[in-house]
Parts: structure tokens; sequence; C-alpha cells
């Protein structure tokens, strides 16, 4: 067998059976797309936790409004949805250990140990220096394959003098500077 066939007989095997798109081919092409760093932190009854996600949206403006998705299998998962307060920590160019911090299997403890946090009552923790915190409550979840998607309501926005942001992008980190 050739290599290109070898290579071939892998994809396939590596294709959804269900769909017709193969889902190495769909993560390649997602990761052509460049997104902003964050760190999603959430405190309340079930505790501290904290995640790494590029997956932020915008929504809508009336009411202020941007989406997160999360995997189910996220060690945040639950403490985040019981919790229904998150904190959208947006990464500074030069935060970039606090997204592999958040990323690894690490202890909750640990994760937040790498950072500088201001905590208030009824508030997930801010990362301090990051360009902005989103303050929101959870409204709304919708499941889809192995994530959920966190609707959420902001209600405040602390922003920070900066010089520039974290992109994750064909998955590598890239700073893009202010002008």
């Amino acid at each position: 067998m050739s290599i290109d066939m070898a290579f071939a007989a892998a994809r396939k095997a590596a294709c959804s059976q269900q769909s017709t798109l193969c889902v190495t081919d769909f993560r390649n092409a997602m990761a052509n797309l460049g997104a902003a760093v964050h760190i999603i932190t959430t405190d309340g009854a079930t505790g501290r936790a904290g995640f790494t996600a590029s997956a932020v949206c915008s929504v809508t403006d009336s009411p202020p409004s941007v989406l997160v998705c999360i995997n189910r299998n996220s060690s945040a998962y639950a403490a985040t949805l019981s919790n229904r307060v998150v904190c959208i920590n947006t990464l500074s160019a030069s935060q970039q250990p606090m997204s592999a911090a958040f990323s690894a299997k690490a202890p909750m403890d640990e994760r937040f140990a790498s950072g500088e946090w201001v905590e208030e009552d009824g508030r997930a923790p801010a990362l301090r220096g990051a360009i902005m915190s989103m303050h929101c409550r959870i409204s709304n979840t919708v499941s889809v394959g192995t994530h959920d998607i966190l609707l959420c309501e902001v209600d405040r926005i602390d922003a920070n003098p900066h010089g520039g942001i974290l992109i994750y992008y064909n998955r590598k980190y890239h700073d893009i500077a202010c002008e």
C-alpha cells in the first residue's frame, strides 16, 4: 500500500460514520479562525472553577449578552452551571501563561494560584490586568454535541489599559499589539 493510500485510509477511519464531514477536516478548518483567548471563571455555592475558552461571541446588545461554549467533560462544567455566574476575562498579550494554567488538568487551586484575582460577593473572580472582565449571569443553556452553549447576560464590564490582545490561531498563540 502506498503512503497516499495509507493516509487516505487513516483519514477515512478518523471521519465520523454519522456525517459526511470528517471531524479532522472540521477541526483543521476551525484552526484557521483566529479568536481572542479568555479565562472563564465562576464562584458560588459549588466552589470556584475556571477554564480557557476561545469560543466566546457577542449575541445581542439588548440585553447585553454573550455566549460561551464549555465542554461537558470539563472539570469546571458542574460548578459553572450550578453557580450560574461567570466572568469572561479577555487575556492581554502578556498573559499567555494564564491560558496554559487554565487549560491544564491541574486542580482549581493551582490554576487560580497563577494570577491575581479580584473577588466580590455574588460575582465570579476577575483577573487583574485582563483586557476586560465581563461579569455575567447564565440565563440559558443549549446542549450541542459534546458542549453546552451558555447564554450569558452581561451586567458589568471592567476594562483595563493594555498593550495588545492574545489570539489563538492555527493552533498557536499570537500577540496582536495595539497601534
